[in-house]
């Protein structure tokens, strides 16, 4: 099973269609079809279901689909990352990053790095701290930043930002409609809640609950933030998500809930198993600097005055 099978296999099982796959990869069908062949009876399975008209997936076919599209990526990775070795410090990183403040703290590191090395290319990965965390321990991305907590034994990792958990709420909500920019935990109790789906954090959330005597009482879970702001935005009920970057939206409002109060903690993230290369080593060393430059900086210079920044004693959620 050479990487050359699993690129053919992969475009007919995308395609369906052994002409359509055969023009794509520019060759002529029956060797094509041999090849499919060789590899089934090498696996000893069949991948494809053979029909008049078109091709069906067989549950060991999909298997491998998922498997080979993994492969061929971590293939094409190793190969550009050797190719890059041969000129110094260039190449490609890798970053997968949750929702909410991430992007915008990866956006900021991106920019000031490459002042230093302009030939440094970037790919970015979007997703909830679960699938993010999948694609590093698979090696499909270099480095994650994620909302703690996450597995200290297996990965190494720092703090890069933090901020407050609040509740975005329908504009005709009587909570929307009250003046301040706060809201209390105990006013979220009985409402038809939004959270995120992360196992952790669900447990997370009833436990915060329990501190004021009461159950969330939670309709959806949501791995998407603009998922949950379109179910708020919709009078679904009322999202409970960190802070993010703040944006205006006449359909909501959005408030820091207080009485009880929590923050969520940013880490940046990479593999104890895996050294990381000369290159993730600078990047990872420039995030370092960066912080500690900020650290000395005032609040009002790394917030606008709009954004609320949790006190440095708030317990983590």
């Amino acid at each position: 099973m050479d990487l050359r099978s699993l690129r053919y296999f992969t475009v007919v099982a995308q395609e369906l269609n052994i002409t359509r796959a055969a023009e794509k990869l520019n060759m002529s069908q029956p060797p094509l079809s041999n090849q499919l062949k060789a590899l089934e009876e090498e696996l000893g399975v069949t991948l494809l279901i053979r029909g008049k008209r078109h091709l069906q997936l067989t549950e060991a076919g999909n298997l491998l689909l998922r498997r080979a599209t993994q492969i061929l990526e971590l293939a094409d990775k190793t190969k550009q990352e050797l190719a890059d070795m041969k000129d110094g410090l260039s190449g490609t990183i890798s970053i997968g990053m949750v929702e909410g403040r991430a992007p915008f703290l990866v956006s900021r590191w991106i920019a000031g790095f490459r002042e230093e090395f302009p030939r440094i290319q970037f790919s970015l990965w979007n997703g909830s701290s679960d699938d993010v965390l999948d694609r590093l321990y698979r090696g499909l991305v270099d480095i994650a930043v994620i909302a703690a907590p996450y597995d200290t034994e297996h990965l190494e990792g720092f703090q890069v930002g933090r901020e407050p958990w609040v509740a975005i709420i329908p504009a005709s909500h009587p909570l929307a409609k009250a003046e301040g920019k706060q809201v209390s935990l105990s006013s979220l109790v009985g409402e038809p809640l939004i959270v995120p789906s992360r196992k952790s954090r669900v447990d997370a959330i009833h436990k915060w609950f329990r501190e004021v005597g009461a159950e969330p009482n939670i309709i959806c879970e949501m791995s998407n933030y603009l998922d949950a702001v379109a179910l708020s935005e919709r009078g679904v009920g009322i999202s409970i998500f960190p802070q993010t970057t703040y944006t205006p939206n006449a359909l909501l409002a959005t408030k820091v809930i207080t009485n009880s109060e929590r923050q969520v903690e940013y880490v940046l993230v990479h593999s104890k198993e895996l050294l990381p290369s000369p290159l993730i080593n600078e990047f990872l060393n420039f995030v370092h600097d960066s912080i500690e430059e900020d650290s000395r900086k005032p609040l009002h210079v790394l917030f606008p005055e709009y954004e609320y920044v949790p006190p440095e004693n708030t317990k983590f959620l």
